[in-house]
């Protein structure tokens, strides 16, 4: 439901539990093995402009899997190499399994959300 200002411009809803869901569906991609960028990217852009809060969200996890996908590539090469791939392989699936569980927390308490090696896209 939409609230209409008396200025005839639309509020934003508060919708904490889609922020949180938002958060927690980049945890997709260890279950079906793809969906960790494609369903956040769907929610952020179908409700950036009726949620409270979604665009800064949506950006911040969409720079964050896109990050990652990347920090995955640079990994490949760098297996050949004393095997330090697989090292950032264990440090990057690690990270992309703890971050969106604690910003989904931290979501749900309405602090600030923080993913630290995201390169900013959007």
């Amino acid at each position: 439901m939409e609230v209409i200002n008396p200025q005839g411009t639309t509020a934003l809803r508060e919708d904490k539990q889609l922020l949180v869901i938002t958060h927690l569906s980049q945890l997709l991609t260890f279950i079906t093995g793809f969906g960790g960028l494609i369903v956040p990217l769907i929610l952020w852009l179908t409700n950036k402009d009726k949620v409270k809060g979604m665009d800064k969200h949506g950006k911040e996890i969409v720079n964050f899997q896109l990050s990652l996908i990347l920090y995955f590539i640079i990994c490949i090469p760098l297996i050949l190499l004393l095997g330090l791939g697989i090292l950032g392989f264990i440090f990057l699936g690690f990270i992309g399994l703890v971050f969106p569980i604690i910003n989904a927390i931290k979501a749900n308490n309405q602090e600030k959300t923080d993913y630290f090696i995201t390169i900013r896209f959007f």
